[in-house]
Formats: C-alpha cells, sequence, structure tokens
C-alpha cells in the first residue's frame, strides 16, 4: 500500500506532492531536510492523503495532483475552493 500526500509548509505557504510506503518516515524525512525542495521550507505539515495499491497507481496520482486540474481538485479538497500556490 501507498499513500499519495500533499504536505504544506509553515513557514512559506509552498505545497509539495509525493508519496510514499511509509508516510511517517517521509515526513520526519522532508522535516529534517533530507529533500532537496522541500528543505528551504521548513516545517512541514501532511494536509491531504489518499491510498493506492501500488507504485505505478500511486506515481500516477503524483503525477495528476501536480496538473493544473489536480491543483483544482485539491484546492477544493482541501480549502473549499481557495487555489494552491505552485
Amino acid at each position: 500500500m501507498f499513500t499519495v500526500y500533499v504536505l504544506k509548509s509553515l513557514n512559506s505557504g509552498k505545497h509539495y506532492v509525493g508519496f510514499t510506503e511509509n508516510m511517517q518516515r517521509r515526513l520526519r524525512e522532508h522535516n529534517a531536510g533530507k529533500s532537496k525542495f522541500t528543505s528551504g521550507h521548513l516545517p512541514w505539515k501532511i494536509i491531504y492523503t489518499e491510498e493506492v495499491t501500488d507504485r505505478i497507481l500511486a506515481r500516477e496520482r503524483e503525477k495528476y495532483l501536480k496538473t493544473a486540474a489536480g491543483k483544482k481538485f485539491l484546492s477544493h479538497k482541501i480549502n473549499s475552493g481557495g487555489s494552491l500556490p505552485d
């Protein structure tokens, strides 16, 4: 089982989309500065997750959530129609 997730920077308000098999470990890695993009926007919190059955589906869903249509979907899910920054 994989988790597709969206993080929000508590510092800059930026969003990050990814997927993992271990959400708590991955969040610790992001907050420890072990990811290039996320290290510049610490700290992070989880604002959205989806469970999917395999890596291929997780990657497809991650890619979708990074598109304009995916950002629109997330904005409706997360903050009732507000927009997600890039």
